[in-house]
């Protein structure tokens, strides 16, 4: 039993450590003087509470205290100085409360920012098994629960606190009667103990909910068209209904064990209030003031072991969640060192003589590929076949197996080469953009660019005409129901990106897809013209893009690579009939 049992306590100290261990300097500091105001909200407290006994016996006099109770004095002297130790207190605690507040604020935006920093780094492998409605729970909902664990662990703290001080006033007026404080600490032991077990399982049950709920939202509009063409309305409302299930019935059981754990402290402080008024009763020679002070020093806590117990699950539901936050910060960084690599200057020819990557799982040999500063460099095969894969590895995301490459007559190793492509631009058919508006959407590409250069691009890319027929111009919506831009409008505008961007290397994993196969090879002329210095690699099932390629990547089915000419390519183009007035 007692090994079963041990690792909970562990693993509870461990979290503890590592959440700790994500406080910075400046919050440590600040969570130091938290503590001093915990404390002094305390000693004043308590203070306050012992005060009051003079004006509930007034003239009687106290056989602690000596002339801070002095029955001599009035009864306005001694209200005056119950007041000024009550207002201390509450401007105490008030002071504590706002540090608390700003330090709860700055601790969840830490969290998000270094968890969103950590999955802007991470290199594309580690994030393969990740589902991005896990993925989006972490960034969201996740922070929010761990927030409420450490304001929950702010408030432990206070009870902590404000239970010691509370007995070391109670003992100082009467020892006798403190020899309760054990059977009140063995009842306090028994509360935070019962419903844990059940607690941790519930709230570890609702955040696998909350990610599957997470799961159901995504990409909402897409996923409904797909719905609607299935006839699946029904079993989509039964499966969230289902989901929705369980976090009702993990949200109402974790409500039911907070009610229970209050039920429970309130009964055993009603009898352990009512155990010491007969201890004072059989014990002859307990002063009745004494009695007084020590049911109002032990009566202040009783708030506090309610919210302790709720305090208690919160800290429990907030386990899983760090547990969660620290896998994803457990991710590898893929960004380089802070010293620069004495890697070739841009502008010259790429040879990659020799590439091997996986997936797929057999693996992909690529050989003999030049990539030139103004070429565009077409791959195509079929689906599922790694074509992503090795865009994902010339983007320098993903480390190949084996690498071999130069420039001029230069040998570079993968490092150089990631360093070399890092000025990149990335655009994959399923990117949506996130800003709010065209203009926020380019200048996030170059934030220094003036309109005028803004709306170039936009003719670049055959924007311009959607765009002369809004009243808001650059400042249209992407999302809104007036002025939504379609999929193959936003398409335009992520390549509108790369314009603006002028990177060393593009690729278009497709990019275009939405567009038809007529704007497809206009847009991609476009690009090629306006981008003279880069290397332009596009991913694409359609044939009539050789018409304006300088070389095509084919993986066949039996994953064999081959490397075609501009000479093939126009043969091929011919046969196909593709127009020549595509051609660059």
């Amino acid at each position: 039993m007692s090994g079963e049992s041990s690792p909970a306590p562990d693993r509870a100290h461990g979290l503890l450590r590592s959440l700790l261990r994500t406080l910075s300097g400046v919050e440590l500091v600040e969570t130091a003087a938290y503590v001093a105001l915990s404390l002094g909200a305390a000693f004043t407290g308590s203070l306050a509470a012992v005060l009051l006994v003079p004006l509930v016996q007034p003239g009687h006099t106290l056989p602690f205290g000596g002339a801070l109770f002095n029955a001599q004095r009035s009864v306005e002297m001694q209200a005056a100085i119950f007041a000024i130790a009550m207002g201390a207190f509450a401007l105490v605690r008030w002071q504590a409360a706002h540090l608390g507040a700003r330090l709860v604020g700055r601790y969840g935006m830490n969290l998000r920012r270094r968890v969103h920093a950590r999955l802007i780094d991470a290199p594309l492998t580690s994030l393969a098994d990740s589902t991005s409605a896990e993925i989006a729970n972490v960034l969201t909902h996740n922070v929010e629960v761990i927030v409420q664990g450490f304001s929950a662990l702010q408030q432990l703290l206070i009870a902590g606190v404000s239970a010691g001080v509370s007995l070391g006033f109670a003992f100082w007026v009467s020892p006798p009667l403190m020899l309760a404080a054990p059977l009140l600490a063995v009842f306090g032991l028994i509360a935070s103990r019962a419903y844990g077990r059940e607690q941790a399982l519930v709230c570890r049950e609702y955040v696998k909910d909350m990610t599957r709920l997470f799961w159901h939202s995504e990409d909402f509009p897409r996923r409904l068209r797909h719905v609607r063409s299935f006839e699946k309305e029904d079993v989509e409302k039964a499966s969230y209904g289902a989901i929705t299930a369980r976090l009702c019935h993990g949200y109402r059981r974790q409500l039911e064990l907070v009610a229970s754990g209050r039920l429970m402290l309130e009964l055993l402080a009603a009898v352990g209030i009512a155990g010491l008024f007969v201890l004072a009763h059989r014990w002859h020679g307990i002063d009745q003031a004494s009695l007084i002070a020590v049911c109002l020093l032990l009566g202040r806590l009783l708030p506090y072991l309610v919210s302790t117990r709720q305090s208690f699950q919160q800290l429990r539901s907030a386990a899983p969640a760090f547990e969660l936050w620290q896998r994803y910060m457990s991710l590898d960084s893929t960004r380089s060192s802070a010293v620069p690599l004495r890697t070739p200057t841009p502008g010259g020819a790429l040879h990659i003589e020799r590439m091997r990557l996986i997936p797929p799982t057999a693996g992909l040999d690529v050989g003999e590929l030049v990539l030139v500063p103004g070429e565009l460099t077409l791959i195509s095969g079929d689906s599922g076949i790694g074509k992503s894969s090795l865009v994902d590895v010339l983007a320098g995301m993903m480390e190949p197996v084996t690498f071999a490459a130069r420039v001029g007559e230069r040998s570079i190793d993968f490092d150089e080469y990631r360093e070399l492509v890092r000025r990149g631009g990335y655009v994959s058919q399923n990117v949506r953009p996130w800003q709010h508006s065209v203009r926020e959407c380019l200048l996030w590409a170059a934030p220094d660019a003036r309109d005028e250069t803004l709306r170039g691009v936009l003719v670049d890319v055959g924007l311009d005409h959607r765009l002369e027929g809004s009243q808001h111009g650059l400042d249209t919506a992407l999302h809104s129901s007036s002025s939504r831009l379609s999929g193959g409008e936003l398409q335009r505008l992520l390549l509108a990106q790369v314009i603006l961007r002028q990177p060393f290397l593009a690729l278009l994993d497709e990019a275009t897809s939405a567009l038809d196969s007529v704007s497809e090879i206009a847009v991609l002329s476009a690009l090629k013209r306006r981008l003279p210095q880069t290397i332009l690699i596009v991913v694409s099932h359609r044939s009539g893009v050789a018409a304006i390629a300088d070389q095509c990547l084919n993986i066949s089915s039996n994953l064999a690579v081959t490397v075609d000419g501009k000479l093939d390519l126009r043969r091929i183009a011919s046969l196909l009939g593709v127009s020549e007035r595509y051609k660059s």
